[in-house]
Parts: structure tokens; C-alpha cells; sequence
């Protein structure tokens, strides 16, 4: 189960457990880089636009294999909030007067920031209480209705290390005639999803977490079901059905996902992403998955009421979350005196093993909280 993947990463420190906000880079990703971004520019004194662009093709490419997805229906990104503006502002039905959007309170609150901005001030945006567990897909149901135009829902949330039951949640826009939007950043790399399966009509995503590819390299997925009633508003060049026709009077939304892809595009945090996707899709999310869950499993068996982040494995996200209370301040003291690096956010210390971790990782990490408790 355990294979020595430490030696493909660059690690400087024996636990490094932050995954849920950047995750390690390949050894392999500056010499890849360098032959992506660099080479084409440096070596030739041609313009090196046709290979940069073929960096484009790979990333999209890297993402159908990690989520079962066509790759015609991805479309690069900078981040998640400038993706979720360029969706909602895409939309007739969010742009309306008394449009209704659905979301957790305890969502990014970026997310939130972008729904309120990018819709018409008389939009409503109704959350679920964060008191409510949102692991609990009756919750969901008794937040929706037909009144709902577009629910927004977190694959996963790594302030709480729970999951959101998607499927269901899914299933329950389409009975009601709702739009959705899914939001991967927590969980692309970590816990598999299937578009082919799954079928929401947009999903969000980043590259910096668990794909350890550093910021910048963020995507959309459009449902090809929905791709025409989509008219974005922040559009360039490269939304044009043919960026090379250079006729400013003539507009034309490109066919695919790609008429969300704006202006003149970045290409060098691609070439990095790219690389990293195919190394964590060849591996296969199960078994990510698997290995991050059974280092959970190791601090779950140690640890009771400590332990706050959900025990059962379908509510779990790739983050477990620790509570001790008076104690907090001084095990993370003691924490960050062995190197082990972890953080804290309000319902406690967050802690995310990936394939670079082990279980000796993690006994370090136990050896290090009961020492101090």
C-alpha cells in the first residue's frame, strides 16, 4: 500500500501534513517546466505560442483522465472565484430579478464573495446554517425546492474534514429543475469523482492542493447539455470560435468549454499542473484515497473525543480535524518544534496526509500530541 512515493517529492520536513493548502511539488516538475515554458522561448527565435499552446491541450487532457471527463469540456482558469463569476454572469436564469442561489455558510466564503458581486443585487442567496451537518443529504432536501435556481455545494470542506454527499445532492437539482455548480478544490486528487457519472452542470477546481501544482492553474467543467445557453460576458481572443481570424466585428463563442477562457492566456503555471495531474491520475484516486484514509484511520484509533472531523469514511473529506480544547496552543507549539506541519482554524487543528506520507509520519505525529498533552 504504502510504496516509497517521498522519493518523487520534494519534502524538507519529516511531516508535512498541510495538503489542504499546498501540497508538495514533484522533483521532477522544475526540469519539466523548464522543457515546457522555457525551452520554447529561449531556444528558438521563432514565437513560441504553437508549443505553448500545446501545454493547454495537455492540461485539459491531464484533467478528462483524472475525472472521467471529455476534455473538449474543460477550459483553464486563474482561480475558483474568477470561474464561478464567469459562470454566473454567463446565465439568464441567474440574471434576473429574484433569482435564488443555494450554498452552505460554511462554504469558502470567496464563493460567496463572487455569487453576491456577480448577480443582480435583487439575487438571494440562501444558506444552510452551519449548525446543520452537511454530510446529511436530508439536510440538503429540506433547503431545496423548484423556488432554487442553482445550488452551490463543496465537494468537501477543510475547516470541518467532511464531504458532501454530491450524488444525492445532484440528483436532487435535477428533480427540482436547479442549475448546479460543484467546487473540487478540496477534493480533486483525494476523493474520486466521475463526471461521466456524476453529471453536474459545472464544476470548479485548483491544481495548489492536493494536485501539488502550485497557484494559478485552476479549471471549469461545462455539461456539454448546457454549453449553448451559456453566453460569458468576460470573454478575448481565445473565446473566439477562432482566435486567428483577427476580424474585431465578427464575435463568435467558441463551441466548446473554451468560450470561457478570455483573453491572452498564462501558460507557464499549465506546464507545471499538467505535469503533476498525470502523476496523480496514473497513480488513481482510489488509491490516494485509500492511503489518505488509513492514515486517518491511524489518529482515529489513538484519539477519542479529540478527534471532530467525521469517523465515518463516506462523510470524510482528505482532512481530519483534532480539537484539544486549553491544550490547542500548546500542541501546536510542539508541533511546529518537530517540524511537523499542520494549522488550526476554528473547530480545530487540521491535518491532511497525502501519498507522501506514511504511517511513520503519522506515528510521530501521535508521539508528539500525547507527549504534550
Amino acid at each position: 500500500m504504502f510504496s516509497d512515493f517521498k522519493k518523487d517529492f520534494c519534502l524538507t520536513t519529516p511531516g508535512y501534513l498541510l495538503n489542504h493548502s499546498v501540497g508538495r511539488p514533484l522533483k521532477s516538475t522544475e526540469q519539466v517546466f523548464k522543457e515546457a515554458f522555457f525551452a520554447p522561448w529561449q531556444d528558438s527565435g521563432r514565437e513560441p505560442w504553437g508549443q505553448w499552446l500545446s501545454v493547454i491541450d495537455d492540461f485539459t487532457f491531464a484533467l478528462s483522465k483524472l475525472f472521467n471527463g471529455q476534455q473538449k469540456d474543460f477550459c483553464p482558469q486563474v482561480n475558483l472565484s474568477s470561474a464561478l463569476a464567469k459562470i454566473l454572469m454567463s446565465l439568464a436564469r441567474l440574471n434576473r430579478e429574484h433569482a435564488v442561489v443555494l450554498m452552505s455558510e460554511i462554504d469558502f466564503p470567496s464563493m460567496g464573495f463572487a455569487i453576491k458581486k456577480a448577480l443582480p443585487a435583487s439575487c438571494e442567496v440562501r444558506f444552510i446554517p452551519k449548525s446543520l451537518d452537511i454530510t446529511d443529504a436530508n439536510v440538503w432536501d429540506s433547503h431545496m425546492g423548484s423556488d432554487i435556481d442553482l445550488v452551490f455545494v463543496s465537494h468537501a470542506y477543510s475547516n470541518t474534514g467532511q464531504q458532501a454527499p454530491i450524488a444525492n445532492i445532484l440528483a436532487m437539482a435535477r428533480q427540482y429543475g436547479c442549475l448546479s455548480v460543484v467546487d473540487v478544490a478540496q477534493s480533486a486528487g483525494i476523493i474520486p469523482l466521475n463526471l461521466a457519472q456524476l453529471q453536474p452542470d459545472f464544476l470548479i477546481g485548483s491544481s495548489v492542493k492536493w494536485l501539488c501544482s502550485g497557484p494559478g492553474a485552476a479549471y471549469l467543467w461545462v455539461n456539454p447539455s448546457i454549453i449553448d445557453s451559456c453566453q460569458p460576458k468576460d470573454v478575448g481572443w481565445f473565446s473566439h470560435e477562432n482566435p486567428f481570424e483577427f476580424n474585431i466585428h465578427d464575435f463568435r463563442y467558441h463551441s466548446s468549454a473554451l468560450r470561457f477562457w478570455g483573453g491572452t492566456p498564462s501558460i507557464a503555471p499549465y506546464a507545471i499542473a499538467a505535469h503533476s495531474i498525470h502523476y496523480f491520475a496514473d497513480i488513481g484516486t482510489e488509491q490516494l484515497r485509500k492511503c489518505n484514509q488509513l492514515l486517518i484511520d491511524a489518529v482515529a484509533e489513538e484519539l477519542d473525543q479529540e478527534f471532530v472531523s467525521p469517523r465515518e469514511a463516506e462523510k470524510r473529506s482528505g482532512t481530519l480535524v483534532l480539537q484539544f480544547g486549553e491544550q490547542q496552543e500548546q500542541i501546536m507549539a510542539a508541533l511546529a518544534k518537530a517540524n511537523i506541519r499542520v494549522d488550526a482554524r476554528d473547530f480545530g487543528i487540521r491535518i491532511s496526509p497525502h501519498i507522501y506520507n506514511n504511517k511513520a509520519d503519522i506515528q510521530l505525529l501521535l508521539s508528539v500530541i500525547k507527549a504534550n498533552r
